[in-house]
């Protein structure tokens, strides 16, 4: 099994690395959310969950799990949420600004305020 997790951390990794590094602002979301999703699957498996074991001490019962990787992957699923509802909102902005899904900074200098391409009326 650990095999397979090992597996899906590295693919989610690459995929996302891979989406980071495009253009276009979507893919830099998905990018950033697939790589929290693998951080996330990292931290639960790190933490060598004990199937059928309460997370408290309790009576009668043979062991415990952790539960600290539970509470920082609860934690980091918020915080990634978040992340990516300012990043929808900015790349929503951006676009609706410039008219472009496009992450260039080389071409950010030449918008319609600096008489660029595509503010010099034609």
């Amino acid at each position: 099994m650990e095999p397979l997790v090992a597996s899906a951390i590295g693919a989610l990794t690459a995929t996302g690395l891979y989406l980071i590094l495009r253009r276009q602002s979507f893919a830099v979301i998905l990018g950033l959310t697939m790589i929290s999703h693998a951080c996330n699957i990292f931290i639960f498996a790190s933490g060598r969950i004990v199937a059928g074991q309460p997370p408290i001490l309790a009576e009668g019962a043979a062991g415990h799990t952790d539960p600290l990787p539970q509470a920082l992957v609860l934690t980091a699923i918020v915080i990634s949420f978040g992340m990516t509802a300012v990043l929808v909102v900015m790349a929503l902005g951006a676009f609706l600004a410039t008219g472009e899904d496009g992450v260039d900074l080389a071409g950010g200098a030449e918008g319609p305020e600096s008489g660029g391409p595509r503010g010099d009326g034609g």
